[in-house]
């Protein structure tokens, strides 16, 4: 079974490369500056959030701007490719309808174009930790590996939400609101600790959003390794999203062409 899944993807490999290509295009058809958009907007959002929250979160530390950078790059690509990925499948329905295509391409394509130019804007955090010294360590190296669970993650939930958005319509209404859930509870422009002194700390237990923001930040501004535990538990969610996503998926995509 395996094997013909992986024939499969690889007769498609072609398509889907250039889908990503198309996702890429289109998203920056319409800019005068395009590519260079994905480095300008993580920037003017960082010296927007610095300037107004900085005076309460970060009034004694100069790196709070890579502190603020560093999740809301990585908040953002959820943001953009989950709500790109619900779109995935009844945004293409006139291809769906005309040619035969592995439907799981459309969503793949989408938050792999979404995640490469999410990579690229890490150049911006690279540039704002060398104007604020910020000092690479060994667990620098670690850095990918919150990333790829946040891939993996990103992939199961825009599954999931491009199946239901087939049938549901309004699902991209409340998965909208259920983000802005997502941004607060993940301590992008505050110290978790406001939060765990209240006793809530709960929602950093079950929100793996923050636990990848946590570990990138360890590995990239504070020089320290990854928190295991977070790791281990922000994986086994996004695995288990991922083989819910396709299971899902699978046993509804003959249905699609009856809705999109």
């Amino acid at each position: 079974m395996m094997k013909k899944y992986l024939k499969n993807f690889r007769r498609y490999q072609y398509l889907l490369t250039e889908l990503v290509k198309k996702d890429i295009k289109l998203k920056y058809r319409r800019s005068y500056l395009g590519i260079l958009w994905t480095l300008v907007e993580p920037l003017l959002t960082m010296l927007v959030l610095t300037l107004v929250f900085g005076t309460f979160f970060g009034r004694n530390d100069e790196q709070y701007p890579v502190y603020i950078l560093s999740g809301r790059l990585l908040y953002s690509f959820f943001s953009s490719g989950t709500k790109a990925g619900l779109k995935s499948v009844s945004g293409n329905a006139a291809m769906i309808k005309k040619v035969y295509v592995p439907k799981y391409i459309y969503v793949l394509s989408t938050v792999i174009s979404n995640f490469i130019t999410f990579v690229i804007s890490l150049i911006v955090l690279v540039g704002v930790g060398i104007v604020l010294h910020v000092r690479p360590t060994i667990y620098l190296l670690q850095a990918f590996i919150p990333l790829l669970i946040l891939l993996v993650f990103t992939m199961g939930v825009s599954m999931i939400l491009a199946t239901l958005n087939v049938f549901f319509r309004d699902i991209e209404y409340i998965w909208s609101v259920l983000t802005m859930l997502i941004m607060y509870a993940s301590a992008i422009f505050y110290q978790p600790d406001r939060v765990i002194n209240t006793g809530n700390g709960w929602i950093f237990n079950i929100n793996p959003m923050y636990m990848c923001i946590a570990n990138f930040r360890n590995t990239v501004l504070y020089g320290l390794p990854m928190n295991m535990k977070h790791c281990v538990v922000s994986a086994a969610i996004a695995v288990l999203l991922l083989v819910v996503g396709i299971v899902f998926f699978n046993k509804k995509q003959d249905e699609f062409i009856l809705y999109v």
